[in-house]
């Protein structure tokens, strides 16, 4: 991977590159949350997928996300056929554990796809996300931003270890506050390069962690277009 040299760089108040982390579940909340988070977890890799979200909507909807486990050089895709069968062991498994619930609803990851454990945020390096801290960034920013934020956007990295260090891969963002070209608009070869920032953090000062839901109407040929109208 290729790195840039960034004009601002800085870390949360307690992450450092290579800070040991711990991701902790979001959804434990209860007693019955846990036994049910058990449930679904249990029934969900037992037929060989990932469990990426539990959510309970009004209204009694108990909706399942599931996702093959990640391989590197792989990408599979969930089916309706995946979903069916997901459907109809949860429902046996949740009738005989007595969970109460109107409506089960399995569905594939979206774009917004949450990011929570480290095998995801490998899979996803490279890709743009959303992340929300638990505290504020405070006297971390150095003043670069907002002392209050909590929310910031980027591309995300890995942070190696240096050669010859022990510690284990660290995570950032890197993105740019600058406006990004209009459709159409012109971009010339000389112009600088905006300035970018980064926001090093440890994966357990994260309140959340998503994929941006980014989505593209470009045409196949976009990538062409846009190289004919740089100078």
């Amino acid at each position: 991977m290729q790195y840039v040299s960034y004009n601002a760089i800085f870390t949360t108040k307690r992450a450092g590159n290579y800070r040991p982390f711990f991701l902790a579940d979001y959804f434990l909340a209860s007693e019955c949350n846990v036994a049910l988070q058990d449930i679904v977890n249990q029934t969900v890799s037992g037929l060989g997928y990932d469990l990426i979200e539990i959510e309970r909507s009004a209204g009694g909807l108990l909706r399942i996300t599931i996702d093959f486990p990640w391989e590197i050089g792989e990408e599979r895709f969930i089916t309706v056929e995946d979903c069916e069968k997901v459907n109809r062991q949860l429902q046996f498994a949740l009738e005989v554990d007595g969970i109460d619930y109107q409506r089960l609803e399995i569905s594939s990851p979206g774009i917004d796809r949450p990011l929570r454990h480290v095998r995801d945020f490998e899979r996803f390096t490279g890709s743009v996300i959303d992340i929300t801290l638990k505290a504020p960034i405070g006297a971390a920013g150095s003043g670069l931003v907002h002392a209050n934020r909590r929310k910031f956007r980027g591309t995300l990295e890995q942070v190696l270890p240096a050669e010859g260090a022990e510690g284990v891969t660290g995570w950032q963002i890197v993105w740019s506050d600058a406006p990004p070209p209009k459709p159409g608009q012109r971009v010339s070869k000389k112009r600088v390069p905006p300035p970018l920032q980064a926001l090093g953090f440890a994966l357990d000062e994260l309140r959340e962690a998503r994929l941006a839901p980014i989505v593209s109407f470009k045409g196949r040929d976009a990538g062409a277009s846009m190289d004919e109208m740089e100078e």
